[in-house]
C-alpha cells in the first residue's frame, strides 16, 4: 500500500485563526478594563456571570468554609494528584542547574533561572469545571519558586466550584478570586485596584479566554495560544480496538472541534474501532460534544507499515499521541513533533489530562512543531551575567569589540571597547580629544 487508506476522512478542518466577532469583543472588554478598572470587571461580571459579589475576592474564612463542603474524599484525591505534579514538577527544576564557568582566564559567565514575580492562574467552569488546572498551574508555579500567585475560576450558574477553590487553595494559591471569563484575565494581566498585576498567565479557557491572553501576550507571558484539545492514536494490528474507540472519544468529548485520529497498519483494526465509536457514541453521556466532533474532525487512516505510521503522525504534531503497539517506545526514537506521548496500553491522554502528574498544558494546532507545553521552565526566566576580573583579558576584548563594532558601524559600541583597551594595556585612542585625561 502506498497511499494511506481513509477509512473515515474529516469532514472539516480547524483553521488557525480565530473568529473576528470575537476578537473585536474581546478588545472592547480589555480596552474598557484598562480604562477603567475595578468598575469595568465588576459589570462584565455581572453582564456575562451574573455574579457581582460584594467582593469577588475569597478571604481565608471564606475559603475555609468552602474547602469544608468538598467530600473528604475528593480533598484526599487532589492532594494525591497535587503530589504527582509536584513530584514531577521538582524534577523539571532541578534538571534546570544555574552554573558559571571560567571560559578564558579571568572571563567569568554565568547563567541563573530566575522565577516570574507574580502569575495568574485561570481554572474555567462552564460545562467542564477543570479543577486539574489548578493543579496544573499553581502547583507547578510554586515549585518554580513564584512567590505569589493570583488564581481566577467563574461561578458556575451562581454556585461556587468548591473542588476548583479546594485545589488552587491546597496547590497553594495566594489570592483566589470568584471571577471568569476575559473580565478575569485582563484584570490578573493589568491589574486593578484590587487585583494584583502578574506577569504570566497560565491555564485554559475558552475562546474568548484564549483571544484575550492572544492579546494581551507582550504585557504579560502566558503558557501557550490554546486550541482545541487534540488526541491521535498509532496503533498496530494486536492493538485492542475497544480501547482505541474509548481513548479516542475520551478527547473528543472536550469540545466539537477537537480532533481525534486513528493511524494504523491495519484494515481490520480500523474498521473494528470505528464499528465500536458507532456503538458507543449513541449513549455517550458526552455524545453532544463527542458527536460532532467525531463527525467533523474524526479520523481513520491506514498505512503501509508501523513505521509509515510514525512518520505520518509526527505531521500531524498533535497534542496528543497515544502509542498503541507491541514496541511503544519506538516513538520516541522517530517522533518529534506532539505535546505529549503516551506510551503503552496501560497509559492513556486522560491520565496524563487528569492524576498522573505530567502537565496538561499542551500545544495545539500544529504549534508542537516548535514549542512544547507548560513546565517548571515557563515560570522561570532564564537570565545570564558577565565579570571580566583580567586587565589583559578585558583589553583583549575591548580590542577585538572595537573591530567587531566597526564592521557594523556601532562605533559607540567600538569605542566602550576601545576605552579599555587603552585603559588596561595602552592602547592609543584616536578619536579621543588630546586633552583627554579620563583615563
Amino acid at each position: 500500500m502506498s497511499e494511506p487508506l481513509y477509512i473515515k476522512s474529516a469532514l472539516s478542518v480547524a483553521t488557525p485563526t480565530g473568529d473576528p466577532a470575537v476578537a473585536e469583543t474581546v478588545t472592547a472588554v480589555i480596552a474598557d478594563i484598562r480604562e477603567r478598572g475595578d468598575a469595568a470587571v465588576r459589570e462584565y461580571s455581572e453582564k456575562f456571570d451574573k455574579w457581582t459579589p460584594e467582593s469577588f475576592k475569597l478571604s481565608d474564612t471564606q475559603i475555609e468554609e468552602i474547602v469544608a463542603q468538598v467530600p473528604q474524599a475528593v480533598v484526599d484525591d487532589i492532594k494525591t494528584v497535587q503530589q504527582n505534579v509536584r513530584v514531577f514538577a521538582q524534577h523539571q527544576r532541578d534538571s534546570l542547574a544555574d552554573f558559571e564557568v571560567e571560559t578564558t582566564p579571568g572571563v567569568h559567565l554565568g547563567q541563573r533561572n530566575l522565577p516570574v514575580s507574580a502569575a495568574g492562574a485561570y481554572a474555567p467552569g462552564g460545562r467542564y469545571p477543570l479543577v486539574a488546572s489548578a493543579h496544573m498551574t499553581t502547583v507547578t508555579a510554586k515549585v518554580a519558586g513564584v512567590p505569589h500567585i493570583t488564581a481566577c475560576t467563574p461561578p458556575i450558574r451562581g454556585e461556587i466550584p468548591a473542588a476548583t477553590v479546594a485545589a488552587f487553595h491546597l496547590a497553594g494559591a495566594d489570592d483566589i478570586y470568584l471571577l471568569g471569563g476575559v473580565q478575569a484575565v485582563a484584570a490578573m494581566a493589568l491589574g486593578t485596584g484590587t487585583i494584583r498585576k502578574v506577569d504570566m498567565l497560565a491555564g485554559p479557557g475558552n475562546a474568548f479566554v484564549a483571544e484575550a491572553k492572544r492579546q494581551l501576550f507582550g504585557e504579560v507571558g502566558i503558557d501557550l495560544f490554546a486550541g482545541p484539545t487534540e488526541v491521535l492514536v498509532v496503533a498496530d494490528s494486536n492493538a485492542d480496538p475497544f480501547i482505541v474507540a474509548v481513548d479516542l472519544l475520551s478527547q473528543a468529548e472536550h469540545g466539537p472541534d477537537s480532533p481525534a485520529v486513528l493511524i494504523t497498519d491495519s484494515e481490520a483494526l480500523a474498521r473494528a474501532t470505528l464499528a465500536h465509536i458507532d456503538a458507543i457514541l449513541p449513549d455517550m453521556p458526552t455524545r453532544d460534544f463527542a458527536g460532532p466532533a467525531w463527525r467533523d474532525h474524526g479520523q481513520i487512516i491506514v498505512v503501509e507499515d508501523i513505521e509509515a505510521a510514525y512518520a505520518l503522525a509526527d505531521t500531524f504534531a498533535s497534542e496528543h499521541v497515544q502509542i498503541l503497539t507491541d514496541t511503544p517506545r519506538r516513538a520516541l526514537d522517530v517522533m518529534n513533533n506532539y505535546g505529549a506521548l503516551f506510551l503503552g496500553e496501560k497509559t492513556c491522554v486522560s491520565y496524563g489530562d487528569k492524576v498522573i502528574g505530567t502537565n496538561h498544558t499542551l500545544p495545539t494546532r500544529g504549534a508542537a512543531r516548535y514549542t512544547g507545553g507548560l513546565w517548571v521552565g515557563k515560570y522561570l526566566k532564564t537570565v545570564t551575567y558577565q565579570e571580566v576580573t583580567s586587565d589583559a583579558a578585558s583589553a583583549e576584548l575591548g580590542e577585538l569589540c572595537g573591530r567587531a563594532a566597526r564592521v557594523e558601524f556601532f562605533e559607540g559600541h567600538a569605542r566602550s571597547g576601545d576605552v579599555r583597551a587603552a585603559k588596561y594595556a595602552g592602547a592609543p585612542l584616536t578619536w579621543a580629544p588630546q586633552d583627554s585625561t579620563a583615563l
